[in-house]
């Protein structure tokens, strides 16, 4: 009898050991079923939301126009750009302004849908890969960072326009639709993947109740990883509230590339508003095979913001944001003498292409810089 019972609890043991383990264990590949591009990789081409009068103004939109046209001027010599315009009276009015700018059109193609504004990097398509290599669309859904309110009329920042952005897309390009919509929210400036494995993110932006209430970490690692493929998280904690996105990542870390994690010195994190706890949990973040990255700091603007008709932000502007093209790696720009600084500095990172300046300053003033207004198509 008591060898029965030593035998038994010899294998109740056995088996609450492994449960435990099953527990720990990071994800595997096993539940790995799509894997999303990193940046960097052979583009099709890159999506633009033009700006346009109807949520915000004309004002709002011709202080923006410049920044679509330059854009879209560097854009055209490295890849496809799909621009989509509110209705055919905005599809007419671009196309005068890029002929004006001699862009060629050769490149280019417009798709015809509503939307809310212009941050397609957050409402519009992730494209990932399924297991038999298919580029399809994932839609994380999109509510407006957590349904926020205009600060200035108090009423909700529209939003429903963008939600279907990638369903159309998917629709009209015949790809299968992955809708993620009651699973998960998620807007694409939340995360940053190294293309081999690792997932950046900022823990404010996510695990919020403004986007998925009572979700916790573990739950939105095991979507992470089925939908991206990635099983290695760094998480910053982030800081809710902060701003309109509750701080997403993009702003001031990206992945260079699968070794290099691009941000700031100590001092332009601290100045915009990364807290020093985040920082130590950035610059020793380490990738899937337990090595640490190598940085590649820029400087924040040396000035304060100064928008096109001279409304001085009282904030400094950040180069991390930026968008890498086939061909072209654009930097947001804001006539400032750190821009050449910062370019140069960037472009080592790239040496096949080509570092282009974009004037984000008026954009800049509404909470983004090019990567936020940018996203790309894989081949």
């Amino acid at each position: 009898m008591n060898k029965m019972i030593f035998l038994l609890m010899t294998i109740l043991t056995a088996l609450f050991a492994c449960s435990e383990a099953d527990e720990q264990e990071p994800a595997t590949t096993s539940e790995i079923l799509f894997t999303m591009p990193e940046e960097s990789e052979t583009h099709e081409g890159t999506w633009l939301q033009w700006p346009h009068q109807y949520q915000y103004g004309v004002a709002y939109r011709n202080s923006l126009d410049q920044t679509w046209v330059s854009m879209t001027k560097e854009l055209v010599t490295s890849e496809k750009v799909h621009i989509i315009a509110y209705n055919q009276t905005e599809k007419d009015r671009i196309i005068a302004l890029l002929n004006a700018a001699s862009v060629s059109l050769t490149n280019v193609d417009f798709k015809i849908y509503k939307t809310d504004d212009v941050w397609v990097r957050d409402n519009g398509p992730i494209y990932a890969k399924d297991k038999n290599g298919d580029l399809v669309i994932q839609d994380w859904g999109f509510n407006a960072w957590g349904q926020k309110t205009d600060d200035q009329s108090g009423l909700p920042i529209g939003f429903s326009n963008c939600n279907t952005i990638p369903s159309k897309i998917a629709a009209d390009q015949g790809r299968t639709l992955i809708d993620i919509n009651s699973i998960m929210i998620n807007e694409g400036g939340s995360v940053e993947i190294d293309g081999n494995g690792t997932l950046m993110a900022c823990k404010s932006s996510i695990l919020n109740s403004n986007r998925n209430p009572g979700m916790t970490q573990a739950q939105s690692e095991a979507i992470f990883t089925k939908y991206l493929g990635v099983t290695n998280f760094i998480w910053l904690d982030g800081q809710a509230g902060l701003e309109l996105t509750d701080q997403h990542v993009d702003g001031f870390a990206r992945f260079g590339n699968a070794t290099t994690i691009v941000t700031m010195e100590q001092n332009d994190l601290l100045d915009f508003d990364v807290k020093q706890s985040d920082i130590n949990k950035l610059l020793s973040a380490k990738n899937k095979s337990g090595m640490a990255y190598t940085f590649l700091k820029v400087p924040l603007t040396q000035n304060n913001v100064v928008t096109t008709n001279g409304t001085n932000l009282g904030y400094k502007g950040s180069y991390v944001n930026y968008y890498i093209a086939n061909n072209k790696v654009l930097v947001p720009n804001y006539n400032d003498p750190n821009d050449a600084i910062a370019n140069g500095i960037i472009q080592t990172l790239y040496p096949t292409r080509t570092v282009v300046g974009i004037d984000v300053r008026n954009l800049y003033q509404n909470g983004g810089m090019v990567h936020c207004v940018t996203q790309q198509q894989p081949r």
